[in-house]
Formats: structure tokens, sequence, C-alpha cells
């Protein structure tokens, strides 16, 4: 395991493997890496240890036979060469869906209604009591969301706005979902922006969707929209968010990832308009067990020489 995990989830793979734990929680290093395929049957990965080609090339005689990711993104992993080393990739969906989803609207209600702000001038001792001007922010009942990337997560997060809140649901992906809500399906990105007034991010990472959300489709949003992003961090071009909000384009934005994390850029922390959080999508610690013991699982399905659950 290249991060600590729950000590559920070490328990479970302790009982069926001779189990190594990294003990740091940073991203592996090259050197790191290469030695995780030559020296271990299986690993278990997570965001931020970049599998790339030039590292499976760098062992061609490799112990691994499966790198069972801990998480449902997978894009740190090149599957392709992977695949042509001769190693199968897991992952770990299902089990962060909800988890992710309910992020996706606290970052919504944050940013819509300036939660965020307004605990920042209580703490700094500066609230002088309520008045009714005070505050005003967006209210969400009634409004359009747009999901871009109507797959498990975006979906939960449709339900969750349309049933919930009673707002209007638009979408973009590239093909039509038969979905057991009422949502309308916009053929362009810079379509739906327009159409909405939160925008909410919900697409696999990878170079597909790098950089989709652009100054494009920034400057085709409503100035009373705010933008929501709960995929990975590339999906939205910073430096051209940054300037949307700065300029008053778009009116507010609720990130938990970004393009360099742990990086975060001074002019979004700066920003009262933004509420930014630490990458904590599915920060539970029931979730964390749930997604464990699926890796766990398709390891335990691999080396029984059976057809792991959740192959990518």
């Amino acid at each position: 395991m290249t991060r600590p995990l729950p000590e559920r989830v070490q328990a479970a793979a302790r009982a069926m493997f001779d189990l190594t734990v990294r003990p740091i929680t940073t991203p592996m290093t090259e050197a790191e890496m290469r030695a995780s395929l030559s020296d271990f049957d299986g690993v278990v990965p997570t965001l931020g240890d970049l599998y790339t080609p030039a590292i499976f090339a760098a062992v061609p005689d490799q112990r691994c036979r499966l790198l069972a990711n801990f998480g449902v993104g997978y894009n740190h992993i090149d599957v392709s060469a992977a695949r042509e080393a001769g190693i199968t990739v897991t992952n770990t969906p299902g089990a962060v869906t909800d988890a992710t989803a309910d992020v996706a609207l606290t970052l919504m209600l944050m940013s819509a209604r300036r939660a965020g702000e307004g605990e920042r001038l209580l703490r700094a001792g500066k609230w002088e009591g309520w008045h009714p001007t005070q505050l005003l922010g967006l209210h969400l009942g009634g409004k359009t969301v747009g999901i871009v990337g109507m797959g498990r997560i975006g979906q939960a997060i449709a339900r969750r706005c349309h049933f919930g809140f009673g707002m209007s649901v638009a979408y973009h992906s590239r093909s039509p979902k038969d979905l057991d809500f009422p949502a309308r399906r916009l053929e362009t990105l810079e379509a739906l922006a327009a159409a909405v007034d939160v925008l909410v991010l919900a697409v696999p990472g990878g170079a597909e969707t790098h950089h989709l959300i652009n100054a494009e489709v920034l400057a085709a949003m409503q100035p009373h929209a705010h933008l929501v992003n709960i995929a990975r961090g590339n999906v939205v071009e910073e430096a051209a968010l940054i300037h949307a909000l700065q300029s008053g384009q778009i009116a507010g934005a609720g990130l938990d990832v970004y393009e360099f994390e742990p990086a975060v850029p001074e002019a979004l922390i700066a920003m009262e308009n933004v509420v930014l959080l630490p990458h904590i999508g599915t920060a539970a610690l029931e979730v964390r067990e749930d997604m464990g013991l699926m890796s766990v699982a398709n390891l335990k399905a691999f080396f029984a020489g059976e057809t792991p659950p959740n192959l990518v």
C-alpha cells in the first residue's frame, strides 16, 4: 500500500497477503514507483502516484501484476502502458459516489450562500449583527444546475439538486443518458454554461478532459453563476478561472480540487467569492474503508485466478 489506509483495510489485506504499508502520505517518487513494480506482486496506489510509460519501461522484468488503485479516478496511471507491461489495473467505483456528490452540494451551498465569507467575517470579530442586506447570495431553489459528465457521480448530484432543491437539471455528455429524473441534454459546453445558474464538473480526469473548462466556456456563463469542481483540478484552466472571478465574469466558485495541487494559487486564496476545500470529496471513514476493501477485493479475486470486479 503506497499510503496508510484505515486500519480495517490494512487488517483485511494482512489476513490474505504479506502486507507492506509505505508509512508516509506523500505521492511516491519515481524511484519508489520503480521499486514497487520490481519488489511486489500487487500494489495499491492512489492519487499522485504517477505511473507513466517511462516508469513501466524502466522495469522491463517487473514482478508486479496488479495495480489495485485506491480511488475511482485513475488518470495518474497510464493504463495502456500498464497493459503493455502485462499489468492489470482496477479501481474503486461506487464507493465514492454519494460522498463526492454530498461535497458537490456542500460547495454549491457554501458558494451560492457566501457561507465561507460569512464564517471568516464572524471569526475575525467583524460581525456587527443581523441586517436585511448582509451577505446576500444566490437562492438555489428553483434554479438550473448544469452537470458536466452525467455518470454515477453526476447523476447523484443531479438527483440531490432536483429532488432536494427543486432545481431544473441540464447536462452535457458524450451521449444521451437514460435518467430517472427530468433533465435536458445540451450539445455543447458553451450552451450548457450559458443556460445554468450553477455549473458542476463531474467528469473523469485525463487527457480528454484537460482544460475542458477554459476561457471560452467561462465567458459563456452568466454573471450571477457559480462554478463547482469536484472532478480533477486540471479539468479547469485555473488561470482562466482566476480571470473570470477577478473580472466579475462569474459570481463565484467552489473548488475541492486544483490544477497543481497541493499548490493553490494565492489569487484564489485572496478572493472572498471562492470556497476552497482540501480535496475531501471522499473523506469519511466509512467511505475510505469501503474504497480500501474494494481494492482488497480486487486483489483477492486477481490472485485467486478470477476476474477482478473492477477492471479498468
